[in-house]
């Protein structure tokens, strides 16, 4: 797995992707309505991330979980990371 360019990324994010770039992190704050709700939520990303074999630092805060998305194994973003960004987004 290589690290994609910046542009890559950038362009992403201009086109709807609804995450932010911190460093060599996407990161995503979604909000609920109570810890339920971010239990809830938490377990649909992990069934996408299990099946994707790629996984987000997760952090539950009440009902604010803040997910970080890297390629930890060289310490940069990659196209997994885009692809399962896309894919947490299409959660509703």
């Amino acid at each position: 797995m290589e690290a994609i360019e910046p542009s890559v990324v950038d362009k992403a994010l201009s086109e709807g992707l609804g995450w932010q770039r911190e460093g060599n992190e996407l990161v995503k704050v979604w909000k609920g309505k109570d810890f339920s709700a971010a239990l809830a939520y938490v377990n649909a990303v992990g069934a996408l991330a299990e099946q994707a074999g790629h996984h987000p630092d997760i952090d539950i805060r009440w009902s604010t979980v803040t997910l970080r998305l890297s390629t930890h194994s060289i310490g940069a973003l990659t196209r997994a990371d885009i692809d399962l960004a896309v894919q947490i987004d299409a959660l509703r």
